[in-house]
Parts: structure tokens; C-alpha cells; sequence
């Protein structure tokens, strides 16, 4: 029986095209047009000479949906949300962040105007400094809230309370949900009445479950009625609807949705929750096949929803349990790889696996894991990208997102559960272009549920390496030996 497609909405059914292959569509930053000569200064002291594709597109259309300023004037005229679908390592970043900091530029009392939300620190912190980079000298300020420092500290970030009245110390937030939601209901004088702009990354992971509910508590904290003496009734919001001339005379800030995924979801009814004002899709993760109309497209094109980079080339290795961590040692110590990200499915495993190798020596390893202290993660990260330690062992949680410089190899020692998963480990490597291996350990058991994961996903260029067991014997006595050191010292 033919399959049934579910009805997709317009926007989603025709997104606007983003060029897939970003080494041979850069653009020149001068020829996108409207950014502020400042935020050019900036970029190219940044050594940014070019846009990537995504950018060139995203920055434009965030700086037309603003052109009226951060006010909405009379006439009702309302911003289009704005959802973006790109690989990893794709500039996503940078395509919010400009246009955000372009529009409050001419902002002249600090409130909170824009509030980035992400699911992990590490994540929240890279993008704050982003931010930082580009706020410098404009008199913006960026706060990042990430529940690193106590709740109180925070608090004084944020607000001030003056004689007249709370003020805020914030224009653009940078946050991760959990510390997010405590202030929205705990922090007296601590406001999202004027935010214009709410920037969801990695939003198909916000969407699930456990966050939505923070997303709604945005939502509704933005717009709220100030119980202030009725000064602000001029610029009180209304929730979205129909134009009317009451609605009309008062010029109101719009609350526009900015989303940004690698796996974006293409399931309606999970957008539907995040009540999207007439959006507009910008997606490079599509058939190439489907988009030629040659009539020739099959089954499986049409069901292609993930694009990896394009310098990544994926092997899977069949094993069994007990020849995973010969595998690996031999990866690293007879094929001398350098610089790999090697994936477990939990802190346990990750940690487990680390004591293991160094116990067999030889190889610099370091864990990367939400057991260490995040001055610690960012030193191994660093340590990491000079070279120093050659193979970092790291759980889904911790990687997510978070761009590692220059990782050659992605090995999943433990086969990811999800296609999700497989999209997001993999491409932290491959990344702006450049090349990269990934190899995943597959137990036998497990073969045909993993490739058939692959192939739903459209991705068929997964070649299959046997390791012979010639190859890792040399490796077991030392590995047995190293079993039973750990042994001794677990006991």
C-alpha cells in the first residue's frame, strides 16, 4: 500500500532552498545587504570575509522582518517567525546573532529584548560569547544565565532595584531552561514584557517534553500585564488575532520566534506547539534528487531528511562485546589515529572505558562528561583542540551541539539508539567544510536495526570495515593485564 503522507503546511511543505555545499557557495559579506558598517568592522576583525550559505540567507530575512525597528507601528504589520534546518557546523550561530544585535543597536533603555534559549551549558556558553564578541563597545549587555553561578548572583545580573522601580541590567539573555524558568518565577522585577526576539537553538530537542513547558512559560511571561501604574499601558501587548482598529492604534512590540536545528521536525503537530506566526523555512536538508524534478525520484528520496557534511565519509565495524575496547586501542595505537571524539550512551560507560585506556597506556585520554566541573570540560576542550589529548570519551549530553575544533574521527563505541543521535555525533566532525572519518562499533545483534536506521534516514554511503582478529591480537595481553589492574583498583 502506498504510503501515506501526512498534510504538511505550506511553509513546510515549500521551505526557501539553502545551498548545501558550503566550500563553493560562500558569499562575500559585503554583497549581503543591509548589516550595519559596525557589525562589518566587526566581522572582519573577526576574520570574517565570507558568509556561509545559511547565513547569507538568515541574516537578511531577520533584518527585513525588523526593518520598522523593534516597534510595530500602526496597520498591525507583524514579523514572520523564522524556522532554519541546516547540518551542524553550518553558521548557525552567527545568523542570529547579527541580525539581533544589528536591531537593538538604536535601543535606548536596557530591557530584556532578546532571550536565547539552548539545552546545555556548554552550548549556552559558546553562544554568549558569540554574543560578547559582537556587543563589544555597543553598550548591550549579555547575560548569561546557566545556574553556574548561585541563584542570588544571577538575580543582581539581571535587575536592579532602583527607588523608581526594578530596572533591567540585561538586553539579550543567553539561557538553558531550568535556571531560565526559576527566575521567570522567582526573581521580583524581572521582566520578558519587551522582548522582541526569542531564539530557540537546537530546538528539536527544546521541543520535546521536558521543555516545552519552559517555552510556554516565555511565552506567557512575555506577555503578561505589568501591574506598574498605567504608564505602560501604551505599549501593552495583545496575544496574537485579528487586526482590529482598537489593536491597531497602539504601536506594540511583536514577539518573533527564531528557531534553529539540525534536525529540525518536520512532525506538524510538535510546531504546532510553539504557535508560529506565519513562518518561513529556510532548510539545506533536502533530496538533491527530488529538488531536479527529473521524475526519476524513488521511494527513499522522498523520505531523505538529514544532511550530513559533505566531507564526512561513515564506516560501521561488526564486533562483538568483549572486541570493542581492542577495537578502539588498536584504532589508536596500531592506526594511529589522532584527535578523536569517541561516543558511550552513558556517563558510566564513558567513564568505565577512560580508566580502561589508561590503564592500558599509551594513548592521552581525558573524559568529557557532566561529572567534571565545567572549568575542567573546558580545559580538557582545550586541551583537546592543541593537540595535547588525542582521544576524548564523552556522552550524548555533554557533545551535543558544542563545536570542537579539528576532531579527525567520530567513533561511537556504543551505536547510537537514534537517528538523531547518529546525525549529532557525527557531525561534530566534518565541520565548515572540512573532511572527516566516522566510525561506529556495531554489535552483530544490533546490524540490520542500525543500517536499516541509516537507510530510513536516506543515508546509504556507509561502507562496512571488518577489523580481522589477527589484527587485535597483539594488543590482548597488555589488555588483559590492564583488566585486571582496573580490578584491584575498583576493589
Amino acid at each position: 500500500s502506498p504510503q501515506v503522507q501526512p498534510f504538511l503546511p505550506q511553509w513546510l511543505a515549500q521551505p526557501k532552498l539553502v545551498q548545501k555545499r558550503i566550500k563553493d557557495n560562500l558569499i562575500p559579506i559585503k554583497d549581503v545587504p543591509g548589516i550595519h558598517p559596525r557589525l562589518m568592522k566587526k566581522l572582519q576583525m573577526n576574520g570574517i570575509e565570507t558568509f556561509f550559505p545559511v547565513q547569507a540567507e538568515v541574516i537578511p530575512a531577520i533584518l527585513q522582518s525588523a526593518a520598522n525597528g523593534y516597534l510595530l507601528g500602526q496597520g498591525g504589520y507583524r514579523p514572520r517567525d523564522i524556522c532554519v534546518s541546516a547540518p551542524t557546523g553550518s553558521g548557525k550561530t552567527l545568523s542570529f546573532v547579527i541580525p539581533v544585535v544589528q536591531v537593538l543597536l538604536d535601543r535606548v533603555v536596557c530591557q530584556v529584548r532578546a532571550l536565547v534559549v539552548l539545552p546545555t551549558k556548554e552550548l549556552a556558553q559558546q553562544v554568549s560569547k558569540v554574543f560578547n564578541i559582537y556587543t563589544d563597545g555597543t553598550g548591550l549587555k549579555v547575560v548569561l544565565i546557566t545556574g553556574q553561578k548561585s541563584f542570588a548572583k544571577e538575580q543582581e545580573m539581571l535587575v536592579q532595584k532602583k527607588v523608581t522601580g526594578y530596572c533591567s541590567l540585561a538586553d539579550i539573555i543567553v539561557a538553558t531552561p531550568g535556571r531560565l524558568t526559576d527566575h521567570i518565577n522567582q526573581t521580583p522585577g524581572f521582566s520578558l514584557t519587551q522582548l522582541r526576539f526569542l531564539i530557540v537553538d537546537e530546538a528539536d530537542r527544546m521541543i520535546d517534553d521536558m521543555h516545552q513547558n519552559c517555552l510556554n512559560q516565555i511565552v506567557k511571561a512575555a506577555f503578561q500585564v505589568e501591574n506598574d501604574s498605567g504608564s505602560n499601558m501604551l505599549f501593552q501587548r495583545t496575544k496574537p488575532g485579528p487586526v482590529t482598529a482598537a489593536s491597531s492604534c497602539y504601536p506594540q512590540i511583536p514577539l518573533q520566534k527564531l528557531l534553529f536545528s539540525a534536525t529540525l521536525t518536520q512532525d506538524p503537530e510538535k510546531l504546532q506547539q510553539l504557535d508560529l506566526f506565519q513562518p518561513r523555512l529556510f532548510t539545506s536538508v533536502y533530496s538533491e534528487k527530488k529538488m531536479l524534478g527529473d521524475g526519476a525520484e524513488t521511494e527513499q528520496d522522498t523520505n531523505k531528511k538529514y544532511t550530513l557534511p559533505e566531507g564526512l565519509s561513515q564506516c560501521y565495524v561488526p564486533c562483538d562485546l568483549n572486541s570493542k575496547p581492542l577495537l578502539l586501542l588498536h584504532f589508536m595505537l596500531t592506526m594511529k589515529f589522532t584527535r578523536v571524539l569517541c561516543f558511550t550512551n552513558s556517563r558510566e560507560a564513558s567513564h568505565r572505558l577512560f580508566l580502561l585506556v589508561q590503564a592500558f597506556g599509551g594513548v592521552s585520554v581525558a573524559e568529557f562528561s557532566s561529572r567534571l566541573a565545567p572549568n575542567e570540560r573546558r580545559r580538557t576542550m582545550k586541551e583537546f583542540e592543541q593537540g595535547k589529548i588525542q582521544l576524548l570519551i564523552s556522552t550524548d549530553a555533554t557533545a551535543r551541539g558544542i563545536d570542537v575544533k579539528g576532531v579527525n574521527y567520530v567513533i561511537n563505541y556504543d551505536a547510537p539508539q537514534f537517528i538523531r543521535t547518529y546525525i549529532h555525533r557525527v557531525g561534530r566532525t566534518a565541520r565548515a567544510g572540512k573532511a572527516g572519518v566516522a566510525f561506529s562499533l556495531v554489535l552483530r545483534i544490533q546490524e540490520r536495526r542500525f543500517l536499516r536506521m541509516l537507510k530510513d534516514a536516506g543515508i546509504q554511503d556507509i561502507k562496512k570495515n571488518p577489523v580481522k582478529g589477527n589484527a587485535l591480537k597483539p594488543l590482548v595481553q597488555r589488555y588483559e593485564e590492564a583488566l585486571c589492574k582496573l580490578e584491584k583498583t575498583v576493589k
